[in-house]
């Protein structure tokens, strides 16, 4: 009886394990994704690193499945802290909340929305202007009142 329960331990702790390794490799994919996005739209990822916030159930564009949600930050013109928050399905990026963009994957109509400041465009546009130039405007900060 006490080899069942010592197998029954072991196989437990080797699930632990595996589902440990499998959230490690996917916040290295949310780093990457997260370092990526910052790059394209000229923001600086501070510390290299993102922090699991949020795990929900969700379809996203007809895939039901695991949604992660990461927090990060971001610095617009390095001398300020921004949050930023990226969700992820998979190895898919399903949403991005940056200072400057807010994307969310699977809307109502089926397409892939940007609000770029206070304008809303489909994704597949404004991915195209950014490769072609600097579209994506950047606010400064005002100095403190004092």
């Amino acid at each position: 009886m006490g080899n069942l329960h010592d197998l029954a331990l072991l196989l437990v702790l080797g699930a632990i394990v595996a589902a440990w390794m499998k959230l490690a490799r996917a916040r290295e994919l949310a780093v990457a994704a997260a370092r990526r996005h910052c790059e394209l739209h000229g923001l600086q990822l501070l510390d290299e690193t993102v922090g699991l916030r949020s795990v929900r159930l969700r379809t996203v564009n007809g895939i039901r499945g695991l949604e992660r949600g990461y927090a990060f930050e971001v610095s617009i013109d390095g001398d300020d802290r921004e949050p930023g928050r990226i969700w992820m399905q998979g190895r898919r990026v399903t949403g991005l909340s940056l200072p400057t963009i807010h994307w969310h994957a699977g809307t109502p109509a089926n397409d892939d929305v940007l609000s770029v400041g206070t304008t809303q465009v489909k994704h597949r546009e404004v991915d195209t202007e950014a490769r072609t130039g600097n579209v994506i405007p950047l606010r400064r900060r005002l100095p403190p009142n004092g």
